[in-house]
């Protein structure tokens, strides 16, 4: 049976302004710290096996494992220059999912899929998560990370109304309420004084 859907108000932000305005100049920085991309690039070596992989709201880094190759890294953000700076991508697609949440792929392309610390700037996540769902293999994974950082004029109402735990169960709400996703698991990674890193892993059920 299909879950209540979200009110739309938790969806809503301080700034409603376009997105594409809000980045439209490039941020050549990591927005969590050397510990927490760590923790981002070991989930991505456990989870990620190789072929086909899909970075989602990407910018200038993947975290993606050095040591691993991949036939392809498809990455799909907000900035050109941001992208065209990213070594590891093999193409590149400049799109606000909060504009256009339809994917530019075809169904089952992907052998695994990322959103990295930007999961909390989603207004349509069932949506977008449901996208993600068509374009990945069966069983292939979505891993989603994010620590206490954002930019709060962006961030969604709920986001900014909870805390660590409720980020989590939050997220892990996208996956179940998007209905096409098993095995979700969470990681956490939270070093004293440090940044913490949270992982919501789902595989793609067909």
């Amino acid at each position: 049976m299909t879950e209540p859907t979200f009110s739309p108000k938790i969806f809503r932000r301080q700034d409603e302004s376009a997105d594409e305005r809000f980045y439209d100049f490039p941020r050549f920085v990591t927005h969590i710290d050397d510990s927490a991309v760590e923790a981002v690039t070991e989930l991505y070596r456990e989870f990620f096996a190789g072929g086909a992989i899909l970075d989602l709201m990407s910018s200038w880094v993947s975290h993606l494992p050095p040591e691993k190759s991949f036939s392809r890294v498809a990455g799909l953000g907000m900035n050109a220059a941001e992208l065209n700076a990213n070594p590891r991508l093999t193409e590149s697609i400049v799109q606000s999912l909060n504009a256009n949440s339809i994917l530019p792929f075809g169904n089952d392309e992907f052998d695994g899929a990322a959103i990295c610390v930007s999961v909390q700037y989603l207004i349509q996540p069932i949506e977008v998560f449901r996208e993600i769902a068509r374009v990945l293999k069966n069983n292939a994974p979505l891993v989603v990370t994010f620590s206490n950082r954002c930019f709060p004029t962006k961030a969604v109402y709920a986001w900014n109304a909870l805390d660590d735990d409720g980020h989590v169960e939050l997220v892990r709400e996208y996956f179940a309420r998007s209905e096409c996703f098993q095995e979700i698991e969470i990681r956490r990674h939270e070093p004293r004084g440090g940044d913490p890193l949270f992982g919501v892993i789902g595989r793609a059920k067909k």
